[in-house]
């Protein structure tokens, strides 16, 4: 497995091996020495499994807090996305800052989010889909998010604005500043 760093301290992109031939292939997406060995613990506890019928779908930004923070492990398993991770950890030096990639079943490439960032990501392509294990369950409660294009993020989404798909909830997320009381510096 390749393990590469990115941009924002304990952000990884994770290249597996992929065994070819006239059949069709064989990877190991997950194990849990090798990626122990790669900075990457568990438990995970919960796998999630996303399909989005268009292209322009956007998901997030999303975490969780408190005893239900979240570290996630993206891949995708068909067509492609634009994946981002936000640091929003107190007191971190990559603090605000973005990393994105792209991630598709062709560079079958995975990126490992460790707790306290926001994780957002827009698809490329119809059809497609993304699996990823997260280290706790999703808990209403615990999950918040920031506005995916907030402009004090920067973020260089690959989409004009009236290309967005986005949920309502996603809609009404609020801008990062907003959100003092659950990520504060």
């Amino acid at each position: 497995m390749i393990v590469e760093p990115t941009t924002i301290p304990g952000v990884l992109l994770l290249t597996p091996p992929r065994f070819v031939d006239e059949r069709g292939f064989f990877s190991e997406t997950w194990n849990e020495r090798r990626f122990v060995e790669a900075g990457i613990r568990g438990p995970f506890v919960q796998d999630n499994h996303v399909r989005s019928a268009d292209r322009g779908v956007v998901r997030g930004l999303h975490l969780q807090i408190g005893p239900n923070a979240q570290g996630k492990l993206i891949r995708v398993a068909r067509g492609s996305i634009w994946d981002v991770a936000v640091d929003i950890r107190p007191g971190s030096s990559t603090y605000g800052r973005y990393a994105g990639v792209v991630l598709s079943a062709d560079n079958w490439q995975q990126l490992w989010i460790p707790v306290g960032l926001l994780h957002g990501y827009c698809t490329l392509e119809p059809d497609t889909e993304v699996i990823y294990k997260v280290t706790a369950p999703w808990e209403r409660q615990a999950e918040r998010g920031v506005i995916w294009n907030d402009p004090t993020l920067r973020i260089p989404w690959p989409l004009a604005v009236g290309e967005v798909i986005l949920s309502e909830k996603d809609l009404e997320l609020p801008r990062l500043a907003e959100c003092s009381e659950w990520h504060a510096p």
